[in-house]
């Protein structure tokens, strides 16, 4: 009896007091539902008997409220009485389309919302939850539902949020940023958000702004995982390499829960490259590797770190690792190009410490046969005998066996038949080279017999670089000494 009387009197407050009153009611409902049904439902009847069996607010809410619980019949059924209310109210058939989406239902809840909007334009929860929906499956009608709440209401944040969500989705980062732009920076965004912010800055490029923003979540939470690591990009990238370091040094030493991504240790890697720390980089480098085998274009910064500290071997293995990861149809000829780049960096370096006599010859070799390779496969460039050229060139020194004169011929007469001034200094190169050759064939005792015919040859090519470059001290030397 006494319980009886107790909701009689709670139904009649109710019946009799403000909407400040009843949401306190419908709070304390809530935590009544899981713990007591039956009583929850009690004071449920209770709260909308007399004038609040119309009130469509109440009831929307105290549907809110099982339907959060997980309680969908009963949320049903407060659906129901605020639809019976008013069958025009954008609330409860807000609520049927959160009931509807509480059921894996997208088709009826997007139909629900649709339905708010058309009874309420200005039903913002009804745009919000319609662009939830489709963010994924259709992000251009999600978009263009927002647009329209954003017209009605210009200072709604919450569309802003929304907007911003979808765009970072779709990785329209340009438009992201604009977005976060207009509520990140003030007191509705979350600690999220501004993290989401400075990564769409920095995924379009904008460093600075990026690294401003970074350094204001820092400002708040020091040791942010996410703060940190766009600390280091963002310095790494606008080249500020100290401040990098110490950026770095945080991010992997003292921030809290930090995930580390193969991007991390890439960056790392980069900055580490940068200051030539380059053994400090592989080891960054192969740690990527290790977290994502699939990126197997970190072989190539591995390959570009070793050859920046002169080991070609490892160099060379780096870049075939890289080389061999590609499907057939992408080892094309440029890449080709770059292990025989290798090998001829290997043949030429000044170091002679680091390689022998016949490690030379068996780099340059090698590179002649790459070079080789590519001139076959690429017959309408220049580029495989023109390396054939070089590397035949540095395996024959003194220029005593003219190894190089008939890649340097073969890329002569194809460049002079493009007629292309971007070719000059190819060019040159070739006629130098032509040039020196019969030069020195003017003083061989066993081509006396054609001493005269080297002269006019070897005058021809210097002649040739002059009338591409007027200046050339050592064309005009040359041919000073030509008597």
């Amino acid at each position: 009896m006494f319980l009886a009387g107790a909701f009689i009197a709670v139904g009649s407050l109710y019946a009799q007091t403000p909407a400040s009153e009843w949401k306190v009611g419908v709070a304390k409902l809530k935590e009544t539902i899981q713990a007591n049904p039956a009583q929850a439902a009690e004071e449920a009847g209770q709260m909308i008997k007399g004038k609040n069996k119309k009130n469509i607010e109440l009831l929307v809410a105290i549907g809110e409220a099982y339907l959060e619980a997980g309680k969908i019949p009963e949320a049903q059924q407060y659906a129901a009485l605020a639809k019976k209310a008013n069958g025009k109210s954008a609330d409860a058939a807000v609520l049927e389309g959160d009931i509807a989406l509480k059921q894996k239902n997208a088709g009826l809840a997007s139909q629900k919302y649709e339905e708010a909007i058309y009874f309420n334009p200005r039903c913002a929860a009804a745009y919000l939850k319609f662009a939830d929906i489709y963010k994924m499956a259709n992000s251009s009608l999600a978009i263009e539902k927002l647009n329209q709440l954003k017209a009605l209401q210009p200072s709604n944040t919450g569309v802003d949020k929304k907007l911003a969500e979808i765009y970072y989705l779709k990785n329209d980062f340009s438009k992201a940023a604009d977005a976060y732009s207009r509520f990140a920076m003030g007191p509705v965004a979350t600690e999220e958000d501004l993290v989401k912010y400075a990564f769409a800055l920095f995924l379009n490029h904008d460093f600075e702004k990026s690294l401003e923003v970074a350094n204001m979540g820092l400002q708040k939470n020091p040791r942010h995982a996410a703060f940190n690591r766009l600390a280091m990009y963002n310095y790494t990238d606008l080249k500020r390499f100290d401040e990098a370091m110490k950026a770095a040094d945080i991010f992997f030493n003292e921030t809290d829960k930090a995930d580390y991504s193969y991007l991390d240790y890439m960056y790392y890697g980069h900055l580490l490259e940068d200051l030539k720390k380059y053994d400090e980089a592989v080891i960054q480098y192969e740690k990527a590797v290790q977290l994502d085998p699939s990126n197997t274009n970190l072989y190539k910064n591995i390959s570009a770190a070793y050859e920046r500290k002169n080991d070609y071997k490892k160099a060379i293995s780096a870049y075939r690792k890289y080389y061999a990861s590609l499907d057939k149809e992408k080892q094309t000829p440029d890449l080709q190009f770059q292990v025989g780049r290798l090998y001829y960096g290997a043949g030429t370096q000044p170091d002679s410490l680091t390689i022998t006599v016949e490690e030379r010859k068996q780099a340059l070799a090698s590179a002649d046969s790459v070079f080789q390779a590519i001139a076959v496969a690429a017959p309408d460039s220049y580029l495989g005998n023109f390396w054939r050229a070089r590397a035949n060139s540095a395996l024959d020194p003194e220029t005593t066996l003219g190894l190089a004169k008939p890649f340097y011929e073969e890329v002569a007469t194809l460049l002079e038949s493009k007629n292309d001034p971007r070719y000059n200094a190819a060019l040159v190169e070739c006629y130098s080279y032509l040039g020196y050759y019969y030069l020195l064939a003017i003083e061989n005792p066993a081509l006396k017999a054609e001493a005269k015919a080297n002269k006019e040859t070897s005058r021809d090519y210097w002649s040739k670089i002059l009338a591409i470059d007027p200046a050339n001290a050592t064309a005009k030397r040359a041919l000073d000494g030509i008597k």
